[in-house]
């Protein structure tokens, strides 16, 4: 009698043998019994946020056992936030960057650059505060342009590239600013805008100022652009495999200068944050901002082989390093010691990185 319910078997991309039946049920089967550590493995890799937050939620919990109600006051946890806020803003570019498998040295240059351009054109030419701080997102922009033709025109590696431009970009800062820094009360007189991110709102002891606020709006914005649009499917794409990238009909180099010129857009956001943050507008300032970046980027999970992360990974990862930074502080400890637990972080997520992708 023949079947009256066949079933084709087929493979799908995990390799996991499928067997469909005519009546459209799918049933899946393994081969054999999962241990715990593969069963973690392959949740790691299907949740690279899973890993970060993990740490995140037992750094909190150890960190109130030890130094008590003190470190989980509202005050503490959000001067964490404010903390974090430059790196975090600065975290989503460098996110977009690596998510392409390259990687960006001159985050913090451009930051800087903008904020001096930012404050000479309001302090020295005279622009209206809402004009300097346009200029700057202009400049910020240009300079992620100049970033991404070097990649893609002249197919140099994205190390080598903003290694580059990281010096002269600050060179150009210096030369810019003549290493003077613009004090805040100038800022206020003339250009009171970009003082408006360091501004803060109080409510339950805690103060949160605009900077943070813009932080989070703009890992929400990006968020939805990487999850919800045609632009962030072929960032990962890119990222993941260029040549089939290319082969499905993806534009890749007009998507890597678009990611270029997006993150040099959110480096000049993150020197309007910079500004608001400390007060003065300093040349020197943000001088390792573009390694505490790439930290908070790989302790959030992002692959650095590229096509493989989360944006909120990102702000994980960023949490995670001014927990630990403040919490070590809160109990006495050396900011010697304090860098050495940042950089055991680092070795470690690379090295559960390296596990993950083995799934």
């Amino acid at each position: 009698m023949a079947n009256s319910n066949p079933t084709t078997s087929i493979q799908t991309a995990d390799h996991e043998l499928v067997a469909v039946s005519a009546a459209g049920k799918v049933a899946s089967f393994e081969e054999e019994r999962l241990s715990v550590m593969e069963r973690a493995h392959r949740f790691f890799h299907m949740y690279p946020v899973a890993a970060p937050s993990i740490v995140l939620l037992f750094a909190i919990i150890g960190f109130s056992m030890i130094i008590g109600d003190r470190f989980l006051h509202p005050f503490n946890m959000s001067l964490i936030l404010q903390q974090v806020t430059i790196i975090g803003i600065l975290g989503i570019a460098q996110t977009l960057i690596i998510l392409t498998a390259g990687i960006d040295l001159s985050v913090g240059a451009i930051m800087v650059l903008t904020s001096v351009l930012m404050g000479r054109m309001a302090m020295e030419v005279g622009l209206p505060d809402f004009a300097a701080l346009g200029v700057g997102l202009l400049a910020g922009a240009i300079t992620g342009l100049i970033n991404g033709t070097l990649v893609t025109r002249f197919k140099l590696p994205p190390f080598i590239v903003t290694l580059g431009t990281w010096n002269i970009f600050f060179a150009l800062n210096l030369w810019y600013s003549r290493s003077e820094t613009i004090r805040s009360q100038e800022i206020d007189a003339v250009a009171p805008l970009l003082h408006w991110t360091g501004t803060t709102l109080e409510f339950f002891g805690a103060r949160l100022t605009y900077g943070s606020l813009l932080m989070i709006a703009m890992f929400i914005v990006i968020w939805y652009a990487l999850k919800c649009t045609a632009w962030g499917k072929h960032v990962y794409a890119t990222g993941d495999d260029p040549v089939a990238a290319q082969l499905a009909g993806i534009r890749t180099d007009r998507v890597l200068l678009s990611v270029y010129i997006v993150a040099g857009i959110i480096c000049a956001l993150a020197a309007w944050a910079l500004i608001g943050r400390i007060g003065s507008i300093s040349p020197q300032a943000g001088m390792t901002a573009n390694l505490d970046s790439i930290t908070a980027v790989v302790i959030g999970g992002c692959s650095l082989f590229g096509g493989r992360g989360s944006i909120f990974g990102t702000l994980v990862g960023a949490l995670v390093v001014g927990v630990f930074r403040n919490g070590l502080a809160l109990a006495g400890v050396e900011v010697l010691w304090q860098e050495f637990t940042v950089g055991l972080l680092i070795i470690v997520a690379v090295g559960v990185d390296q596990w993950i992708r083995k799934a």
